[in-house]
């Protein structure tokens, strides 16, 4: 099996295309947990607003876990675990709520999550990212070498 790496994306030559995809994605979680603990005093802090906070997220955190995302089918399993990591990033820029019944703080719950974060989730935007790929693979000429892979006879 050979294993080359090419702008921080894990590739492995191999007949078991499953366990490249998981690999990948889980080399882009780590890249995107490294990320996150950079600038995670930031999505913390008072001082900053949160339109700030989720422009940090939605700039600097999001591109590194989707880049290359255009090739990737996701399984049920690996699309929870990139909502859990973007979860756990909302919750450090929106931190907990104080529920007005008990007067305790208490986490924000998924739904709440989503309400308050305006932008599309991540795994719409990796499906609209693998769209969006699809079409302009549809659009290449006969000539192009990539009609091979995609299923067309060259």
């Amino acid at each position: 099996m050979l294993r080359f790496a090419y702008l921080m994306k894990c590739s492995e030559v191999s007949l078991h295309f499953s366990t490249v995809l998981e690999h990948d994605i889980k080399s882009r979680l780590k890249s995107e947990n490294a990320c996150y603990h950079s600038v995670q005093n930031n999505l913390s802090s008072r001082l900053l607003p949160k339109y700030i906070k989720t422009e940090i997220c939605r700039i600097i955190i999001l591109p590194v876990v989707v880049y290359g995302c255009e090739t990737w089918s996701l399984t049920l399993r690996e699309e929870r675990r990139l909502r859990v990591f973007e979860n756990m990033v909302l919750r450090r820029i929106f931190g907990p709520k104080r529920d007005e019944v008990t007067r305790e703080w208490r986490k924000l719950h998924n739904e709440e999550l989503n309400d308050l974060y305006c932008s599309p989730n991540i795994i719409w935007v990796i499906k609209s990212g693998r769209i969006r790929w699809a079409g302009h693979v549809a659009r290449m000429g006969r000539e192009e070498r990539c009609i091979q892979g995609f299923g067309g006879e060259t």
